[in-house]
């Protein structure tokens, strides 16, 4: 099974509207991710243009339509397209999302928490184990934000992620906003969060902006929104994370009200400082 592999230095989501100016010159940039679901037809101009990108770039293609945690059987014909994209690109890194999406024929437009059981458990890693096999690579789980609990949760979150990393072999995807909004929405402490991380286990970071809201109740509410800079709370934790993990592969995530290119790859090598001072210090 193909591992993951991708550069340890940051990298973006590719939007088409930045497509001009990263082609006008060489980028500073590790890789590139792209959301499979957007790039399941057969041709047109999104291929041409990620064609046009692979040749000089790494690339990491992130699922968001599998719906790992659902108790129902994958989708074959959505697992046969994104094999399909997979073939087609060779990319570097594939990942999915610890959460559900879909009952039936019908896909909703959100990452669904789940509640963390042994029966879950079992699920989730035989859907893994398929779309391993299916892919021939290694997988990346990404661990979710949430916004309530289940009462019916015996397992831990990280104690489950590393067990289904144990039980399957896929690797994990560390997204540290989603740490940062989850603990803020749970009263709970990020730092907790990772003390017992299997950091071994992590191939790729992602990270993003959130926005600030309130609930009902009035009570502060984070939302992983993707549609701001990354947060000075969020990249001073990054910073912790890095300095346990070592350099690894950094997603900056802007998905809605995309900036310029020159906001986006800012916060990229905002990202990539970070990684080189690890990397010094490691080597030193």
């Amino acid at each position: 099974m193909r591992g993951s592999a991708l550069p340890a230095s940051a990298g973006v989501g590719f939007k088409a509207e930045h497509f001009g100016d990263i082609v006008a010159a060489q980028q500073p940039l590790g890789f590139f991710e792209v959301h499979a679901e957007n790039y399941m037809g057969a041709g047109g101009p999104p291929h041409a243009q990620l064609a046009a990108l692979r040749a000089d770039y790494a690339f990491s293609i992130h699922g968001v339509g599998l719906s790992i945690g659902s108790m129902r059987p994958l989708d074959r014909e959505h697992l046969s397209r994104l094999q399909s994209l997979c073939d087609r690109y060779q990319p570097e890194s594939f990942s999915e999302h610890l959460a559900w999406s879909s009952h039936g024929d019908f896909y909703y437009n959100d990452l669904l928490p789940l509640p963390y059981t042994e029966e879950t458990l079992a699920r989730i890693v035989d859907h893994i184990d398929e779309v391993q096999s299916a892919l021939g690579r290694q997988m990346l789980l990404e661990n979710p934000s949430t916004y309530l609990q289940f009462t019916a949760t015996t397992i831990p979150e990280v104690e489950f992620l590393r067990e289904i990393s144990a039980r399957t072999g896929c690797g994990l995807l560390l997204d540290v906003n989603n740490v940062f909004v989850q603990a803020k929405n749970h009263g709970t402490d990020a730092r907790d969060y990772l003390q017992d991380f299997p950091f071994e286990r992590v191939r790729e970071i992602h990270l993003a902006g959130h926005d600030e809201q309130t609930d009902d109740a009035g009570a502060p509410l984070l939302i992983d929104a993707h549609g701001t800079p990354v947060a000075e709370p969020v990249w001073a934790l990054y910073r912790e994370v890095i300095e346990r993990a070592g350099p690894v592969a950094t997603l900056i995530e802007w998905d809605n009200d995309v900036p310029v290119w020159p906001v986006l790859r800012a916060e990229a090598e905002k990202a990539d400082a970070i990684l080189a001072r690890a990397a010094r210090a490691s080597a030193a």
